[in-house]
C-alpha cells in the first residue's frame, strides 16, 4: 500500500482511505443495515494496508463510531480515525441543524471517544463550518481537546480560502476533507491553492460522484438513499452526465480498467498530497477499487481526462439548494 502523510506535521497512513459513511446511513436504510458485510469489508481495508478510516458521529446518530469499534475490537491493527462532527439528528433520523459552539464540540468528542473505545481522538473536525458561531470559537475547542490530549490532529471540511486560513492561524490544520472528483473540481479554483500554500492535505470524499461514475443511480435507488435528492442525479442533469460518463467509460476501456479505478487513479495523480476516500460497505467493490492504485496514467493520459472533464462538465450542484449554503461552491 503506498502512504501519503496528513499535512506538514500530521500522520503517515494509507493513500487510499477507507470512507465508513454508507455502512451506516445515507446510501441504506437504517433499520436494514448489514452490519456483518461491513464488518468484513473494514477487516478487508485492513488486510489491504489501509490504515485510515474515515466516520462521523452523526453518521447513524453514532452507529458508524460504534460499528468500527466492534470491527477493530477483533484486530491488533489500530488504523487513523477521523471523526466528524456538528450535524444533529431526531430519534427518527431527521437532520434538525448544527451545533459548533465550543461547549457542544467538547460535548460531541466525549460521546465519540467512548462509542469509539479510544483514548484519542485521532482527527477530529467540523463537518461544516457553523455560520452561527466564529470560527475561530470552533477551531479553539478542537484545540483545547488537542492540548488536553483528547485529539491529536486538526482537521476542516467543506470551509473556503478564507476559512481554511481563519482555522489555520488558530491551530494547525492537518486535512482539509471536501468533495472531489473527476465529475466535481471546484475546488481546484482556489481552495488548492490555499491547501497547498500551507501544507494542508485534501481528503478527497466523492471520488465517484457518489456512483455516478460508476452508474450506481440505474435502476432507481433504494429506500433510505439520499442521491435520489440530489440535482446530478435529476432530469436534464442526469441525461447529460450519462453522456460524459460514455467517455469516460471510451477511455477507461483504453486503459484496461473500470470506471471507478481510472477515477481514482486520476485524483492519485493529481498530488501527494490527496488522499481519496474509498467509500463502501462491500468487500468487492472495496477490492475492485483498490485496484486503482496499479493504474498508470501517462501525462498524455492525464491531458487526455482534463481535456475531456473540466469544471462545469458534469451538470447538478452536489447537494439540495438549501444544503448548498454551507459548503463552498
Amino acid at each position: 500500500m503506498q502512504q501519503r502523510k496528513l499535512g506538514k506535521n500530521g500522520p503517515t497512513v494509507s493513500a487510499l482511505g477507507l470512507g465508513c459513511m454508507g455502512m451506516s446511513t445515507f446510501y441504506v436504510d437504517e433499520k436494514n443495515r448489514d452490519e456483518a458485510e461491513s464488518i468484513a469489508t473494514i477487516h478487508a481495508a485492513l488486510d489491504a494496508g489501509i490504515t485510515f478510516l474515515n466516520t462521523g458521529d452523526f453518521y447513524g446518530m453514532g452507529h458508524n463510531e460504534m460499528l468500527i469499534a466492534r470491527a477493530l475490537k477483533e484486530r491488533s491493527e489500530k488504523p487513523t480515525i477521523s471523526v466528524k462532527f456538528g450535524a444533529m439528528r431526531s430519534p427518527s433520523g431527521a437532520f434538525v441543524g448544527f451545533d459548533a459552539r465550543p461547549a457542544a464540540v467538547k460535548n460531541f468528542a466525549s460521546y465519540s471517544l467512548q462509542r469509539l473505545g479510544v483514548e484519542v481522538i485521532d482527527i477530529y473536525q467540523p463537518s461544516r463550518v457553523d455560520p452561527g458561531v466564529p470560527f475561530e470559537e470552533t477551531i479553539g475547542a478542537v484545540k483545547d481537546l488537542i492540548v488536553e490530549g483528547k485529539v491529536r490532529y486538526l482537521g476542516i471540511s467543506e470551509a473556503n480560502p478564507e476559512q481554511i486560513r481563519r482555522a489555520n492561524a488558530v491551530h494547525e490544520v492537518a486535512a482539509l476533507e471536501i468533495e472531489y472528483s473527476i465529475a466535481t473540481r471546484f475546488i481546484e479554483k482556489e481552495i488548492l491553492k490555499t491547501t497547498t500554500e500551507l501544507g494542508i492535505s485534501v481528503v478527497a470524499y466523492g471520488a465517484l460522484s457518489r456512483g455516478l461514475l460508476t452508474k450506481k443511480h440505474a435502476g432507481g435507488f433504494s429506500k433510505g438513499d439520499f442521491r435520489s435528492h440530489l440535482p446530478r442525479f435529476q432530469g436534464a442533469n442526469l441525461k447529460n452526465n450519462e453522456e460524459r460518463i460514455y467517455v469516460l467509460e471510451s477511455i477507461a476501456k483504453q486503459k484496461e480498467c473500470s470506471t471507478a479505478q481510472l477515477a481514482f487513479a486520476w485524483l492519485l495523480s493529481r498530488d501527494e498530497s490527496i488522499i481519496p476516500l474509498v467509500g463502501t460497505s462491500n468487500r468487492v467493490r472495496l477490492a475492485e477499487n483498490l485496484k486503482s492504485l496499479e493504474v498508470k496514467l501517462s501525462e498524455a493520459d492525464i491531458a487526455e481526462l482534463d481535456r475531456s472533464f473540466p469544471e462545469g462538465a458534469f451538470l447538478g450542484e452536489r447537494y439540495p439548494e438549501q444544503q448548498m449554503g454551507m459548503v463552498p461552491k
